[in-house]
């Protein structure tokens, strides 16, 4: 089950990649539950991004809201 910490960390994601800092603890675990993925970095920051499963979490989230 997600704190509300990390569900409001995988909703700003979904809504504001640039806004997540990637070093942010909650990232942690939900890569560890693969709902995002952080991609190496070409040049500068991470490529930070909700994975298939993140969306799928974020969509039941939606419909019992």
């Amino acid at each position: 089950m997600l704190s509300h910490h990390e569900l409001s960390t995988l909703l700003l994601l979904k809504a504001a990649t640039e806004r997540i800092e990637p070093d942010c603890l909650e990232l942690g675990t939900l890569c560890d539950l693969h709902l995002v993925e952080i991609e190496p970095p070409e040049s500068g920051q991470p490529l930070l991004r909700v994975t298939a499963r993140g969306d799928a979490v974020l969509r039941a989230f939606a419909r019992a809201a």
